[in-house]
């Protein structure tokens, strides 16, 4: 369950140390900053074909068995939920979408993983900036049903069962991992399960994006380990979520920056 008064103090924590990019003094993070910024400019108003897509969810009030294998669901904690209300509380806006899509087409995008399908709109996003293959896991048969629906995303595998059994089996079947985004189950435990599974396959031009990085404790408490890991040389905190880098020119960097 999320805890308000940690979200509120987390946020503005958040709010007091975030930098914007003409604060940055390495040449790589401004043109990589300021990139990004361009990019969601740019694209604002997101993927049409794919926000149309959204819209229709949005409007589809069917109610479906949610199964959660992790912290459940950030507003709607009860397991009988409608279309609508999963897509409304539990997928990332047009802006996130965008953001992952903008750290994917940074990588090779040849192996990319996706943790957390949902009703499958990052999915989407993601699939569109994807090379190779895209294999996406959801842990939930009904929303999974939902995520197929057409238009289907190209080049995509979805993949359904509990991550700590399927992403294994997963990587063990891949040579590598481009990019991966790592937002199911907002555990400690799952989160850094994920998180060094992926590891094992990650090479220096690899992205890894974590969601709802500040979301609960435990899961600030994972992110503050993951900067932390050795192999990790750049991160971004987007309070909604996080980038983890594993190659830069200079040393061990972790940014808070607006968006």
């Amino acid at each position: 369950m999320r805890d308000w008064f940690f979200l509120a103090k987390a946020y503005f924590g958040y709010w007091l140390k975030k930098e914007d990019r003409f604060s940055q003094q390495s040449p790589f993070v401004f043109d990589l900053y300021s990139g990004l910024i361009q990019f969601l400019k740019a694209k604002k108003k997101g993927n049409l074909e794919l926000e149309l897509f959204r819209n229709s969810l949005l409007k589809d009030y069917t109610k479906i068995e949610v199964l959660d294998l992790g912290a459940g669901s950030k507003k709607a904690p009860h397991s009988v939920r409608q279309v609508a209300e999963i897509t409304r509380f539990s997928t990332s806006g047009i802006k996130f979408c965008q953001l992952y899509q903008f750290f994917c087409r940074l990588t090779p995008a040849e192996q990319v993983i996706e943790l957390g399908t949902c009703v499958g709109i990052s999915t989407r996003y993601l699939s569109k900036v994807t090379k190779g293959k895209l294999y996406t896991l959801e842990g939930s048969p009904e929303i999974q049903k939902v995520a197929t629906r057409n238009p289907k995303p190209h080049h995509t595998e979805f993949i359904l069962g509990p991550i700590h059994e399927t992403l294994p089996t997963l990587l063990s079947q891949i040579p590598k991992v481009d990019f991966a985004l790592i937002d199911a189950n907002h555990t400690y435990e799952g989160t850094i399960f994920s998180f060094n599974s992926i590891l094992k396959k990650a090479h220096p031009k690899t992205i890894i994006a974590i969601g709802d990085i500040h979301w609960t404790p435990e899961m600030d408490r994972a992110w503050k380990e993951i900067k932390t890991n050795p192999s990790v040389k750049l991160t971004f905190d987007f309070f909604e979520c996080g980038i983890v880098l594993f190659e830069y020119p200079g040393g061990k960097v972790d940014l808070i920056l607006d968006i």
